[in-house]
């Protein structure tokens, strides 16, 4: 239903789940995607400039990118270490931040955060993850405040629990307890977001910036009292 034929998209952290997913999807709608990797394409503080310049140089255009790199960790609150927090605010806000950055000068017309419903539901054990994750959401919303003026949209993706192989052998009880709750009866797929994605990059949300897309099934919808 959507047709992006001649655009071209950047993904980062591409290599797998959910990333993957999201350039499926967009490739699916007749997109050039360009994949970064993640960590083998080098950390993106650092990298950003060149992994955003590089896919402008070989395509001569870049339309949208999605920053979809981001890492979850599990570890108590408590117990955290100032490097794991810093490890993980680094990846998931820092590297967004620089990305953001260096493709607003190539003039793309949006540029999606992968948030998550952590963002505003946190879970046990990932406070330095929730915590990354609001702010990235709050970035989103600066970024599209300041860039808007020249037609750069910011908006942010924030997904529930998604399906990957092996997960309900893994957490069978976090499985089960999630299809409860979630009006829609299931978990997500690595698709579901890369639909939202494809939504946010076109024509049809040509007036939709500073906004968070949570597609989560339901999950937020239920009352918690």
């Amino acid at each position: 239903m959507i047709d992006l034929s001649g655009k071209v998209v950047l993904v980062t952290g591409a290599g797998g789940g959910v990333g993957a997913g999201i350039a499926s999807r967009f490739e699916a709608a007749g997109a050039l995607v360009v994949r970064h990797r993640g960590l083998t394409d080098g950390d993106l503080r650092t990298s950003a400039q060149r992994v955003v310049s590089k896919a402008f140089a070989e395509h001569g255009r870049l339309d949208a990118v999605v920053n979809n790199a981001g890492v979850q960790p599990v570890e108590p609150l408590p117990d955290m270490t100032v490097e794991q927090w810093q490890s993980v605010v680094d990846t998931n806000l820092t590297g967004p931040f620089a990305v953001t950055q260096a493709a607003a000068q190539f003039s793309v017309s949006s540029i999606t955060h992968i948030a998550s419903v952590e963002g505003s539901h946190p879970a046990v054990g990932h406070a330095h993850y929730a915590a990354s994750k609001a702010a990235l959401i709050m970035h989103a919303r600066a970024a599209a405040l300041e860039y808007g003026p020249r037609g750069i949209r910011v908006n942010t993706v924030s997904p529930g629990l998604i399906a990957r192989p092996g997960i309900e052998e893994q957490w069978p009880e976090g499985v089960a307890r999630w299809e409860k709750a979630a009006p829609l009866t299931r978990l997500g797929t690595p698709e579901d977001i890369g639909n939202a994605c494809v939504f946010l990059a076109s024509d049809l949300a040509s007036w939709i910036t500073g906004h968070d897309l949570v597609v989560d099934g339901g999950v937020t919808a239920r009352p918690t009292w």
